[in-house]
């Protein structure tokens, strides 16, 4: 099975980086960068408000634990937004190409 990995960062700079190293290790077969969104959220009793950017990788069940570890490494915020969400379905090709382009 694959699964997406979701996190944010700050600065699309940092994005990038933990981007391309997460390919190159063959820890994810692709990352999706979104380069700006708007994030409204409770830190510390207070109310946050900033411009971040999304990263959405493409992994297998194997590798997300591994590629979870190498994002919170990469990371630069105390406490880095990663979620997992498993694929249920689609084009069986491109499920394929996730799994072929992982270690």
């Amino acid at each position: 099975m694959v699964a997406i990995i979701y996190s944010t960062i700050d600065k699309i700079q940092d994005a990038r980086r933990i981007a391309y190293t997460l390919v190159e290790e063959q820890l994810v077969a692709c990352v999706n960068i979104i380069p700006k969104i708007e994030s409204f959220y409770r830190w510390k009793g207070k109310i946050e408000n900033d411009e971040e950017v999304v990263l959405i990788a493409k992994t297998t069940d194997k590798n997300v634990k591994k590629a979870i570890q190498r994002i919170k490494t990469l990371h630069t915020c105390e406490l880095p937004d990663i979620i997992v969400l498993p694929i249920i379905g689609g084009l069986k090709d491109y499920l394929n190409y996730i799994a072929d382009e992982t270690s």
